[in-house]
């Protein structure tokens, strides 16, 4: 069987300005109710619907020594605004954009600057995390393998959706059964109305069925089966693994032996060309961001420590989500091309058999400072690979 994990996407930060006739504020929060930072203050706006109007409080004081808000209702009309994009792009570019996308002067990109500073500083600083949070979750995904001492447990999830509520019938007056059409008109309202509360409420009682009868299932699952049926223990584990969010796309194929105590595990990687090859610093003066391509020794050496944290990290899940397994064999390969023919063709990096016994020896609560690389190397292991972090082929364990 083959699982495909899901792919993180993060959308790239932006925040928003305000320009008018007094200056640069900036605007926090949902329309209607907005924080503005500008040179005279801060102040919470409120808008007031249909009016044209708004309420206007200050938050901060004009004097250290005393604590003051003032609340007055101006028009709206009389104040002129130009939203302001501050976008940073992966390659450290800084645009100052309108709300149409075109570059804004100087004179306003300066004065956005002395203002606000601080924020836009904070919001680099965001940037340059965002880019190097990469880098370190490819070689720190081994951090939160499981400790396989503890068993998975079955949390009932509760079903959330409401009972529809029964409607109130209109009751039939006194002067109402002197006309008949009146009577007929609330009779056919209490009717559908009655209708429709009795539909929602069977496709409500449909669905509060079929949770139950799930959740009845997955019970059975985590409590019984992945302890004694094979096929049981192949759908908890791919469940298990596709809860994780991987930082790059990983797939995976398995087979399950001698009566569910072996499990053979193939992992099929990215290539070293994926690997994110960029760091990020943000310098101490100014407002730049600074994008550096990493040397191919460092990309060969975040490579090496990926496969290797990749490969710990479905050994543990699989000890934790199956208590049953009593060996793992993890092989790791990836796409080469032959320099010969030009072709794509498998290319195994490494193979390892492990013991649950000797798994269980691991520190998990000081997993931060493990050597994976060499964490492998206790066990049995089938692999050619250069202190740099050049792998050469070898051939994997197979199911005798």
């Amino acid at each position: 069987m083959g699982l495909r994990f899901r792919k993180s996407v993060k959308l790239a930060p932006g925040i928003r300005m305000n320009f008018s006739g007094s200056g640069i504020s900036w605007n926090f929060g949902p329309k209607g109710a907005s924080i503005s930072v500008g040179k005279r203050g801060t102040y919470l706006n409120t808008g007031i619907p249909g009016t044209g109007l708004y309420s206007r409080e200050r938050l901060d004081s004009p004097n250290l020594n005393t604590k003051k808000s003032t609340k007055n209702f101006e028009s709206s009309s009389n104040k002129t605004k130009l939203t302001i994009i501050v976008r940073i792009e992966d390659d450290g570019t800084i645009d100052f954009l309108d709300s149409e996308g075109n570059q804004l002067p100087e004179n306003i990109i300066s004065l956005a600057k002395r203002q606000q500073g601080t924020y836009i500083q904070s919001l680099i600083q965001n940037k340059c995390d965002e880019i190097n949070s990469e880098i370190e979750a490819i070689g720190e995904i081994h951090f939160y393998t499981p400790d396989p001492e503890t068993k998975p447990k079955y949390q009932e999830q509760e079903f959330n959706e409401a009972e529809p509520i029964k409607p109130i019938l209109k009751k039939i007056g006194f002067l109402d059964k002197f006309f008949k059409y009146r009577q007929l008109t609330i009779e056919k309202e209490n009717k559908d109305k009655d209708d429709k509360y009795h539909e929602e409420f069977c496709t409500w009682l449909e669905k509060k069925r079929e949770h139950e009868e799930n959740e009845s299932k997955k019970r059975k699952l985590i409590e019984n089966d992945i302890y004694s049926d094979i096929n049981a223990m192949e759908l908890f584990l791919e469940e298990s693994l596709q809860d994780i969010a991987w930082p790059r796309e990983t797939i995976i194929s398995t087979e399950i032996i001698n009566n569910g105590d072996v499990i053979f595990i193939d992992v099929d990687l990215h290539e070293i060309e994926d690997i994110p090859n960029k760091k990020a610093s943000v310098p101490k003066r100014g407002y730049k961001l600074s994008v550096k391509e990493m040397t191919t020794r460092q990309v060969q050496q975040l490579y090496m420590k990926h496969v290797h944290a990749i490969g710990f990290r479905i050994i543990g899940e699989t000890f934790f989500a199956l208590p049953k397994i009593k060996n793992v064999t993890l092989s790791a390969y990836s796409q080469r091309p032959d320099k010969s023919t030009g072709q794509i063709y498998d290319e195994y990096l490494y193979s390892v058999k492990v013991d649950r016994n000797l798994w269980s020896r691991i520190n998990f609560n000081n997993l931060q400072s493990l050597d994976i690389i060499e964490a492998l190397t206790q066990f049995n292991i089938i692999r050619k690979m250069t202190k740099t972090g050049v792998f050469q082929a070898i051939k994997p364990f197979n199911p005798d």
